[in-house]
């Protein structure tokens, strides 16, 4: 008998044919995610589970997998998985990193750009045939080219948004959890800053930072109470990063000029008064929403895939597994 894979959701037709071959292959080609009695199903028949990261993957779902070997997620992150309880199990797990970071920074660049110049409000005013005439106060934004450009986790995404703030002129400040080399900092003309001093002093304040428990809430109603009136707030690294609320807040009380999201603290739910703010963006997550860097994420996760199944250690762990 061949090992069973199974795919919770969508995934591309050229990597289900790739693994196809190799293994007893089921999906799920619908855009419902599985309820969690439905991945303890998965898990149990399962050597091989391709998640998503809407998928919840807890100690209950690991421990019904029986004969799992390795929980695939296709995507950089990982947080839906409860990794301790899978390494302490002998469950690989594996993500799809160093393929995302320059679409994820094409995204920061759309949203840092539809931010600051009212994109969203301005093409739905436009929409509703509310546009008579153009008028010397409509839609007032900020400029970008030549601001101070903060970004908070400076890895590869970070770094991919500061080299296209070189063609906008800006001042780029950035902290991190590591100073990057000397000649690093120079390429990306990027300067080493504490955060609140980065807070203080940032036009533009975008955040790509894992999730952890060192950067969990790390921006909440202290850090936007640091930025300027005028600053913009980005996010697409992991919701809990951020306080939601907090954000809300500030945008209501003019305490930053904007902010756009596509990441939230409670995924996929929206805290409540973000959708009646004219100063907030809000995607739904499509930060690697590209055809070609998903096709490229699924093709990295079914190379892990078959590592796995040919008895090899899957080439991308995710840290904890490399300890």
């Amino acid at each position: 008998m061949k090992p069973i894979v199974t795919v919770t959701n969508m995934f591309p037709e050229s990597a289900l044919e790739k693994l196809g071959p190799h293994c007893d292959l089921r999906t799920n080609q619908t855009e419902n995610p599985p309820t969690a009695e439905k991945l303890k199903k998965y898990a149990s028949e399962s050597v091989v589970m391709v998640t998503y990261l809407s998928d919840k993957i807890d100690r209950d779902i690991i421990d019904c997998g029986e004969n799992l070997q390795l929980i695939a997620n296709y995507g950089a992150g990982f947080n839906n998985i409860d990794v301790a309880h899978a390494v302490k199990k002998g469950v690989w797990v594996t993500n799809t990193p160093g393929v995302l970071h320059e679409t994820t920074a094409d995204l920061t660049w759309a949203m840092i750009l539809g931010a600051a110049r009212n994109i969203v409000p301005s093409d739905r005013f436009t929409r509703e045939n509310r546009f008579k005439g153009w008028q010397a106060k409509m839609f007032l934004g900020g400029d970008v080219y030549g601001k101070t450009l903060g970004i908070i986790g400076c890895g590869e995404i970070g770094q991919a948004v500061a080299r296209r703030a070189l063609g906008f002129n800006m001042r780029v400040l950035y902290c991190n959890r590591n100073r990057l080399p000397a000649e690093k900092e120079q390429m990306l003309n990027a300067v080493y800053t504490p955060l609140k001093e980065l807070l203080r002093q940032s036009d533009f304040v975008t955040v790509h930072v894992p999730l952890s428990e060192q950067t969990k809430y790390m921006i909440g109603k202290e850090q936007f109470s640091m930025m300027k009136p005028t600053a913009y707030f980005i996010h697409t690294a992991r919701g809990k990063v951020a306080d939601d609320k907090a954000l809300v807040e500030a945008l209501k009380e003019g305490e930053i000029a904007g902010a756009a999201l596509d990441v939230y603290e409670n995924e996929p739910a929206l805290t409540e008064g973000m959708t009646e703010l004219e100063n907030l963006m809000l995607l739904p997550h499509i930060g690697s929403a590209s055809h070609e860097t998903r096709d490229r994420m699924a093709d990295l996760v079914a190379d892990n895939v078959l590592d796995a199944l040919e008895g090899k250690t899957p080439r991308c762990l995710v840290p904890s597994w490399k300890k």
